[in-house]
């Protein structure tokens, strides 16, 4: 797969980063919020312009020489940023004039090396357009004004600029990388693992609460095979969750889980499983994806003898008995212990998902159950399967065609749903059942 040029978009807080990315990815991806430090790691987006595919980078406001801790791995994150990028695209806001910290950024700037273009937001009239020329002396070429906000001014002028000497790509086969979205509660190392499977500070690991604020891709390859790493903001309960960036993080990390092909939900292994964590298996499952179960921290586990294992995960199945169909596997993030059984039971949960079982065989393992263990009646009425066939996959779906839909109870149906994963598998994947009724003469 050809790689994309990529642009950093950097600049210092609130001048408009996440405004400007959203503009060209054409949705609201990045967060946007009048709060300082909301965007805080580096992320990843594939855009285009005039049939020109390439990648942005938005990254955190930078204040250079701000000692805080957040802050300085937030320019840490932007620095790596424009060290990964071919070019760069520095933000300024025209509606609050030059600021001393854009000198500093500008001075910054120029050590990379790397083609600057500075665009100067929030002109949102033609009045503030004149406002540009005080920002001659960054020393940085002609300032653009654009609005990020409206997609007015010289929004086009600027990607014209920025993407003069990239390739016109042709179009590409579908994307066949399994995603994986790490998610789980906060503090429960998820963030560390992502920079343990990367091998890098691809993310900001912190031991605050909500460190990690957007849903940000990695790709990383494993014994030749690409795979897609999400890392997503840690889920809370709903009611203490603050309305505002925290929620949307909260909503973006759902979305995230809804978008994935297999989910890896992380638990803390010196905490145990939380309600929590059963309310965010639950979100998975209801979005039909695979599941994988990941305990981390298990290098903190003092006794890790095989019989320790084997009972925590007889203590998961009592805790969550549906989730008896998904693997799971006993990390660590620090000493790296079994990371590579993330991307081998991915690949193995993503064929689970994808599985198509044909309809005579479906019928026969169907028709089995159904003489080994009839249902009951009801009403002096018993329920007959006519036929089953699987409708679709992710997830594999069944449907059951019957003589009264009423009569098929949830009980039931949880027999039928085992007896499938008795003689298919569909390990790691939920498993739908839908009912159509049907006439005996038809």
């Amino acid at each position: 797969m050809k790689r994309k040029p990529t642009v950093a978009i950097v600049g210092r807080p609130n001048v408009g980063k996440s405004t400007f990315v959203n503009r060209l990815v054409g949705s609201r991806h990045s967060i946007v919020d009048d709060l300082p430090g909301v965007t805080r790691d580096r992320i990843y987006f594939d855009v285009e312009w005039q049939n020109k595919p390439f990648t942005v980078i938005d990254t955190g406001g930078i204040i250079p020489g701000d000692e805080d801790d957040i802050m300085v791995s937030i320019f840490d994150q932007a620095k790596l940023a424009c060290e990964e990028a071919e070019k760069i695209i520095f933000i300024v806001d025209g509606r609050d004039g030059l600021n001393p910290i854009d000198y500093d950024i500008a001075n910054i700037l120029r050590q990379s090396g790397k083609p600057i273009f500075l665009a100067v937001n929030k002109c949102d009239n033609p009045e503030s357009l004149l406002m540009t020329s005080e920002f001659y002396a960054l020393s940085l070429g002609d300032p653009i004004g654009i609005s990020a906000l409206h997609g007015s001014g010289g929004v086009g002028d600027l990607l014209e600029i920025v993407t003069e000497d990239f390739e016109v790509f042709e179009t590409e086969e579908e994307d066949k990388r399994i995603r994986i979205a790490i998610v789980g509660r906060p503090n429960a190392g998820k963030s560390s693992i992502v920079n343990a499977l990367l091998n890098t500070d691809r993310v900001i690991v912190s031991d605050v609460s909500g460190t990690t604020r957007d849903s940000i891709d990695s790709y990383v390859t494993y014994k030749d095979k690409e795979f897609i790493i999400v890392d997503t903001a840690g889920i809370r309960k709903k009611s203490k969750v603050d309305y505002g960036v925290e929620k949307f993080a909260v909503d973006r990390a759902i979305r995230s889980i809804r978008e994935c092909d297999v989910a890896l939900l992380v638990i803390d292994a010196k905490e145990g499983i939380s309600d929590q964590d059963k309310k965010i298996s639950s979100i998975i499952t209801e979005s039909g994806k695979g599941l994988i179960v990941a305990i981390n921290k298990w290098d903190l586990i003092e006794d890790k003898k095989a019989n320790t294992l084997n009972k925590f995960e007889k203590e998961l199945n009592v805790d969550i008995p549906f989730l008896s169909f998904a693997p799971k596997i006993f990390i660590s993030a620090v000493t790296k212990q079994r990371l590579s059984q993330i991307f081998e039971e991915s690949e193995k949960v993503y064929e689970q998902c994808v599985k198509r079982v044909s309809t005579g065989l479906l019928n026969k393992v169907i028709n089995e159950a159904y003489a080994l263990n009839p249902p009951t009646s009801f009403k002096g009425k018993r329920l007959k399967i006519y036929y089953v066939t699987q409708a679709k996959t992710q997830p594999p779906t069944f449907v059951l065609f019957v003589n009264n839909e009423e009569l098929l109870k949830d009980s039931y149906k949880r027999y039928l749903e085992n007896k499938l994963r008795e003689a298919f598998g569909f390990f790691g994947t939920p498993i739908r059942i839908s009912v159509r009724e049907r006439g005996e003469k038809k």
